[in-house]
């Protein structure tokens, strides 16, 4: 065992503890803000496949959501998986009125499973946040809260569903790109019906294989979506891998698996573009800013280290192309150095870049030289046109003027309220400094010295003075008065002193 590093070891035990663990691993696979580069490493090695199950437990799924008469709905159901992984099985079906579906089926006992598995991590999170102070900075609990609840919307196929249904809206101009059509009425939350594309994914050899398909026409498109979803629309596939990127004839493209999806607010839209033209004008200090501005605010950043050291990872790598480099993966090493820096990055922006990781696989299949980020300028232009929009801009007009409304008919009664709790002759002004109190302690301290020390000199000249008096009661040859003088004097010394190094 000892030819395994302690990484390796971790991702093992990913492996063998069980679905909820794998994909774990897979998420803080593309969080290299939170953990080190060796278990990114091995994390990523972590595969969601698993044995797939009996056709009749596939049956006793479809049977108890879909009802006793389900296959009524069905001319016809394969019962041999074309995908099996640790959530969901998927088999190909024909209904009766001769479409070509897929049945995406949850098996039985997973959220059993999961819910039994959180408890144990939230349950280690909790002993690391206890016991482990150097990992408070990480929040251990929150990761896995968060976890948690990405988990519980991937296991949720209604919400799978409802994220397809936005998809299609949101590309229902687009004819080059196929979204699956849904069967709502055979939808429920472990069971996802839908339209099987007659295409071929990116991951098989023969993708390109069908009639008049272009590879540099294929990338363009699929580019284009991808941009569109993040910049125009503001939601995007997290998970667009080969696997879930199909070529269908006639140079169009299709999607599928719509269970990790990102959400971007228009704030971070525009982050994001400034990202991508620092990036390309090598303005680091600008790139480094807008970390700033998109997480929390800190006082211990230092943007100019921050930025220095943003130079020193990437402007090695300045003008390379794809098959030199992946910029996804460059921008994730970049969110490590931001939390080394005390910047908190948004999960949403994490999964922007790892969903760039995924982009470039596919452009490294189709063509060697692709450069997403000459791309990605070259779109800009759509960018600055849609957030230029005059529909787009009186939205937000009509969203300030909402809220200056409510600030206007809101601001008499809270004027009329401050002035009358000012003039109250019960009222009187607090302000708490966080320095002030520590002062307090201080002089609080200062003063109980004081008084101990002209206590002690008290004590002491006394006894010196009643030393020489005459007395038939004496202890160790002093007057017994004098004895217990200094005897004071020496146990309020050792009080005295000990309060000194009490408030050191």
């Amino acid at each position: 065992m000892d030819r395994y590093s302690i990484s390796e070891r971790v991702r093992m035990s990913f492996e063998e503890l069980g679905p909820t663990f794998v994909k774990m691993g897979q998420v803080l696979a593309t969080r290299p803000d939170l953990i080190p580069q060796e278990y990114i490493t091995e994390f990523e090695k972590l595969h969601d496949r698993v044995l797939p199950l009996p056709y009749s437990t596939i049956e006793q799924v479809l049977f108890s959501e879909l009802g006793p008469t389900f296959r009524e709905y069905f001319l016809e159901i394969n019962p041999n998986p074309i995908g099996s992984a640790s959530i969901a099985q998927v088999h190909r079906a024909i209904l009766k009125d001769g479409s070509k579906v897929v049945l995406k089926v949850q098996r039985p006992g997973i959220l059993q499973t999961i819910n039994e598995d959180l408890s144990v991590l939230f349950f280690i999170a909790e002993l690391l946040e206890t016991y482990l102070p150097e990992t408070r900075p990480y929040n251990p609990v929150a990761i896995v809260n968060e976890f948690f609840k990405s988990l519980e919307l991937e296991t949720n196929f209604i919400v799978e569903a409802n994220n397809i249904r936005r998809f299609k809206v949101n590309f229902s101009n687009q004819p080059a790109v196929k979204i699956p059509d849904l069967y709502l009425n055979l939808t429920t939350e472990k069971v996802l019906v839908m339209e099987m594309l007659e295409g071929k994914p990116l991951s098989s050899s023969g993708a390109f294989d069908q009639p008049d398909i272009q590879s540099d026409e294929i990338i363009r498109i699929g580019l284009r979506a991808y941009l569109k979803m993040v910049f125009i629309d503001g939601f995007f596939h997290g998970d667009l891998h080969a696997g879930n990127f199909f070529v269908l004839p006639n140079n169009r493209i299709g999607l599928i698996d719509f269970g990790v999806v990102g959400r971007l607010n228009s704030r971070t839209q525009m982050s994001i573009a400034n990202m991508l033209i620092a990036l390309s004008r090598e303005d680091y200090t600008r790139l480094a800013y807008e970390y700033a501005e998109l997480a929390p605010f800190s006082d211990k950043l230092d943007v100019d280290v921050f930025a220095r050291e943003l130079s020193e990872l990437i402007a090695p790598y300045y003008g390379l192309t794809l098959k030199d480099v992946n910029l996804g993966k460059i921008l994730m090493a970049s969110g490590s150095i931001a939390a080394k820096h005390h910047v908190k990055v948004p999960s949403e922006l994490m999964l922007f870049f790892k969903s760039i990781v995924a982009i470039e696989g596919l452009g490294r299949k189709i063509t060697p030289d692709f450069d997403f980020l000459q791309h990605a300028l070259e779109y800009s232009v759509d960018i600055g046109k849609h957030q230029l929009d005059p529909q787009k801009i009186t939205g937000e007009l009509y969203g300030v003027l909402r809220e200056s409304r409510n600030l206007i008919y809101g601001l008499p009664r809270q004027l009329n309220f401050l002035l009358r709790k000012i003039n109250s002759p019960d009222h009187a002004i607090r302000l708490e400094v966080s320095e002030i109190q520590e002062l307090k302690v201080t002089l609080e301290a200062s003063f109980f010295l004081i008084f101990l020390s002209t206590l002690i000199g008290a004590l002491l000249v006394s006894g010196a003075i009643m030393a020489d008096m005459a007395s038939d009661n004496k202890i160790y040859g002093l007057p017994s008065i004098s004895f217990f003088s200094f005897l004071g004097g020496a146990l309020l010394t050792g009080i005295a002193l000990w309060h000194t190094r009490k408030f050191k």
